[in-house]
């Protein structure tokens, strides 16, 4: 954990002269995306499986790097006083509650925060149900009645899964509700740039499609 710490608390020291106090706020937010940028190229192999469930041993990696950050803002340490804003990354949203409320200066910190959850959490479920509504049907071969039905059957499992799993997103609001605002800040990052990676990749997919279509005789 001391390494762990010692990077972030160097990352905003870097970022200090510009950002002031938020500097260790910005500086997780950093650390999140370098960790997300060393996973890239298993989320790309990842991807080339084209199921709803591509991108959970990503998922998995990332949990030792959530429970580093989830210790760090949650004992003594020398993080535990820096802000966002007015709220400490050591606290919760119930602090934040018993010190303003609802709207007092560290809760409009935490409405922000879940605002921005809910935000990439939509984004994710509108675009796993077009991916799901858009997902191709096989053509038949061998046998046209067998070959139909099995296709149909796995356009529904696409469909089904495809609209679900999105939809789980929501319950990193539960989570950032209940650990420190820095670990919120890193689930924020991450989902936003789980959701962007993919969108990416399935771009360049089609792009790669249209190519290969107009290529052919």
């Amino acid at each position: 954990m001391s390494v762990f710490t010692h990077l972030v608390a160097e990352l905003g020291r870097l970022l200090e002269p510009v950002l002031a106090e938020s500097a260790t706020a910005a500086a997780i937010v950093l650390f999140t995306v370098l960790v997300r940028l060393a996973l890239h190229p298993l989320n790309r192999a990842a991807f080339r499986g084209a199921t709803p469930v591509a991108g959970c041993l990503p998922v998995l990696l990332q949990l030792p790097v959530f429970f580093l950050m989830y210790r760090a803002f949650s004992s003594s340490g020398e993080l535990l006083d820096h802000r966002l804003f007015a709220a400490p990354l050591g606290a919760r949203w119930s602090d934040a509650l018993g010190e303003g409320g609802l709207l007092g200066a560290q809760g409009l910190v935490f409405l922000g925060l879940f605002a921005a959850i809910a935000a990439v959490a939509a984004w994710s479920a509108v675009r796993g149900r077009r991916a799901a509504a858009g997902a191709p049907v096989l053509q038949p071969k061998g046998e046209p009645g067998v070959a139909a039905e099995v296709s149909a059957e796995r356009r529904e499992t696409l469909r089904k899964l495809g609209g679900v799993l999105p939809l789980l997103s929501f319950g990193t609001l539960v989570t950032a509700a209940v650990v420190p605002l820095a670990a919120g800040l890193y689930l924020v990052t991450t989902t936003a740039w789980s959701v962007a990676e993919r969108a990416w990749l399935q771009h360049r997919k089609e792009r790669q499609a249209g190519k290969l279509v107009r290529s052919s005789p």
